[in-house]
């Protein structure tokens, strides 16, 4: 019995640590970039986009399917590095549990 209530308390920090973890996360800006900076995109650890910014010299006629394909490739950048912080975030927060492999927080 006494091993269940040290075991609920664990269980009632980490979702403490967590939720100030998510917290901490939706705060996180990443930003991507593409054509040597000519496209840069921003997102928010919520996975919201919250800034795209485009040279002038792309903005020309007959060059949307690039300037499209600098967007997405900014865009995948920008997600890489959030995934990668929000990566490290977590891993210093579940530092020590006895995880599966592959587990990742938050679920």
């Amino acid at each position: 019995m006494k091993d269940l209530m040290g075991m609920m308390k664990q269980a009632k920090a980490m979702q403490e640590k967590m939720q100030g973890l998510q917290a901490e996360i939706a705060e996180v800006t990443e930003t991507g970039q593409s054509g040597g900076g000519l496209v840069k995109v921003t997102l928010k650890g919520t996975g919201e986009m919250v800034g795209v910014q485009i040279g002038p010299s792309l903005l020309k006629d007959g060059e949307g399917d690039i300037l499209e394909d600098l967007v997405v490739a900014a865009h995948a950048e920008a997600k890489r590095r959030l995934d990668a912080t929000i990566g490290e975030k977590t891993q210093a927060l579940t530092a020590g549990l006895p995880l599966p492999p592959g587990m990742k927080l938050p679920f």
